[in-house]
């Protein structure tokens, strides 16, 4: 019981760092995930327009000048490295055919991406759609102990595969 306040303690910090840190003129909006047993895994993001916002090939994108923020409950493994509980920025990389998902520990406001404080990076499934987006667009598909990621943008579709442990 005392750890699970402490955890919730903590995650509050997380939050209310992570609210900080993502200081913008427009709401952000949150994706959820519920594993079975109850935990949660979310990510907050910043809903841009492919008018007003551009994901530039190769280099790591900040929709709408803020990374993604994930939160998380649970361990987590995704590309073959493990995720701790915590907090985290998140970092899509588009590319023509295959995009990359990078998880940095870095939450600290006003902060730019440093690759040397990567925890997990993994090159993600990436289709082309047919009824392009117009907005960002974020969501998790829940299948027991995995909560895919889901990017799209434009023509681009993404998933990520997060395993709670």
């Amino acid at each position: 019981m005392v750890r699970t306040r402490v955890f919730v303690s903590a995650l509050a910090v997380f939050a209310s760092a992570a609210a900080c840190f993502s200081q913008q003129s427009q709401p952000s909006s949150t994706a959820s995930c519920y594993l079975d047993d109850g935990r949660q895994v979310y990510i907050r993001y910043n809903p841009v327009t492919t008018k007003a916002d551009k994901a530039a090939n190769g280099k790591p994108w900040t929709p709408g000048g803020a990374p993604m923020t994930l939160f998380t409950e649970a361990q987590l493994s995704f590309g073959g490295s493990t995720i701790p509980i915590g907090a985290y920025t998140v970092y899509p990389i588009p590319a023509r055919d295959k995009w990359t998902l990078v998880v940095n520990k870095n939450v600290a406001a006003h902060s730019t991406y440093d690759e040397k404080q990567d925890i997990a990076r993994a090159a993600i499934e990436t289709d082309q759609v047919s009824q392009p987006s117009d907005a960002l667009e974020v969501a998790f598909a829940h299948v027991g102990n995995k909560c895919t990621l889901r990017i799209y943008f434009g023509k681009a579709a993404s998933f990520a595969p997060f395993t709670a442990q």
